[in-house]
């Protein structure tokens, strides 16, 4: 199953990344620009066809894909004179402006439409009030709040009091340590009130039939009191209450799109704004990463880990799905604010700033009653941008190089 959730999201990835550059692609084609090349992939070329002026076709490596616009910078001179009027370089403002804010767009529809049709479909998760435990966690964490954080079981792990007891997910507790129990809040007060340590007896509807189990809850270090316990620590057993998914209105499904989007860029902005203090905990072990600052930034690696660690939860295919269909949604709306607004070539929001600073030149000239200058000079550029890009790069590796060493647990 971790395979699987790894096969679907890079299956996705490239995906949004050909519905980038069809965004690209089909507003260049809408104002006469000249396309001739669009490809799945980079390398060599496995697989080809002409279709009127471009070619389509699937290339060795699938890490992307590409459309090729003729005369996209100032630079490009291999530009047929009779094609130059269908050039990129030769549109008004606006035009290429849109050519370049699509490849975006298209990653926004995508999560939009990820989301929306997650809403309608399965539906939000919400948590059930019935004594099903949704969740049987394999090991005991050496803490509670390993656990709270997601805490990856290992080899030398003892089992979970639950697991050791034969407690499955889909039991419906009826009673506990003698008390009947009709739903979660009664189910969490049972436990709290038995001393860690003493075994004591329950039973489950399991099937259509009553089961006898005995489990022993078992004291965890910093784990929270309870009046149920009188003061002592709470007996942990390793359950999680289970959820159902409702599927919403049309009307709510837009409203979770529009927060969504607020949560994640708002989101990806205060862990921008952690970044000092995550690099620290980026490649130690001895602390949990998703518990600092580290655990809010990474990589396109760690994505497709979480969509991993998704798919291989004891959980229902509700959750698997949701939660992978989740990662790929937020990723694009990731990649989309950050390929658009960063001004940094090679980027299309570098390409953008170079189009609104040439606008600006060619308005203050015509103030000046002089004659526009025309394109800007990318290569005046180009060094600041690789410099920046460069930066970049290498911040990028680093969180690939910690998602690897030391991933993040979604839990």
């Amino acid at each position: 199953m971790y395979l699987l959730g790894l096969v679907i999201f890079v299956a996705a990835l490239l995906f949004s990344v050909m519905f980038h550059e069809t965004g690209h692609f089909v507003t260049a084609k809408k104002f006469g620009m000249k396309c001739t090349r669009y490809f799945v992939g980079f390398g060599p070329t496995l697989w080809s066809i002409t279709r009127g002026e471009t070619e389509y076709g699937i290339k060795a490596l699938p890490l992307g894909g590409f459309v090729k616009i003729i005369g996209m910078t100032s630079m490009e001179d291999d530009v047929d004179p009779a094609d130059e009027p269908r050039s990129f370089r030769k549109a008004p403002g606006w035009q290429r402006i849109i050519v370049l804010a699509a490849g975006s767009f298209m990653h926004f529809v995508l999560a939009a439409l990820i989301v929306f049709g997650l809403a309608l479909g399965i539906g939000i998760q919400t948590p059930s009030s019935s004594a099903k435990p949704g969740t049987i966690e394999a090991c005991l964490p050496p803490t509670w709040q390993a656990g709270v954080n997601g805490y990856t079981c290992t080899a030398k792990d003892p089992e979970s009091p639950a697991k050791r007891a034969g407690l499955r997910v889909g039991d419906l507790v009826t009673s506990f340590d003698g008390k009947h129990v009709a739903n979660w809040q009664q189910f969490t007060t049972a436990v709290a009130a038995v001393k860690p340590g003493t075994t004591v007896p329950m039973t489950v509807r399991r099937d259509g039939r009553t089961v006898s189990l005995h489990i022993t809850p078992t004291a965890l270090k910093g784990r929270p009191q309870s009046k149920a316990s009188d003061g002592r620590p709470e007996g942990y057993i390793g359950v999680v209450a289970s959820y159902y998914y409702q599927p919403t209105s049309v009307l709510s499904a837009v409203k979770l799109v529009g927060s969504s989007f607020s949560q994640e860029i708002t989101g990806t902005g205060r862990a921008l704004a952690q970044v000092p203090a995550a690099i620290p905990y980026l490649f130690d072990k001895n602390v949990k990463r998703s518990s600092t600052p580290a655990g809010n930034i990474g990589s396109v690696v760690g994505a497709a880990e979480q969509a991993g660690q998704a798919a291989a939860q004891n959980a229902g295919w509700q959750y698997k799905v949701s939660n992978i269909l989740l990662i790929i949604a937020a990723l694009n709306i990731i990649i989309g604010v950050a390929n658009l607004f960063l001004p940094i070539l090679p980027l299309d929001g570098g390409h953008v700033a170079l189009i609104i600073w040439e606008r600006i030149r060619a308005w203050i000239a015509r103030l000046r009653g002089r004659p526009d200058p025309g394109l800007v000079d990318i290569q005046k550029v180009i060094p600041v941008s690789l410099c920046v890009f460069a930066v970049l790069v290498l911040f990028s590796l680093t969180l690939i190089a910690a998602d690897i060493i030391n991933p993040v647990n979604i839990g």
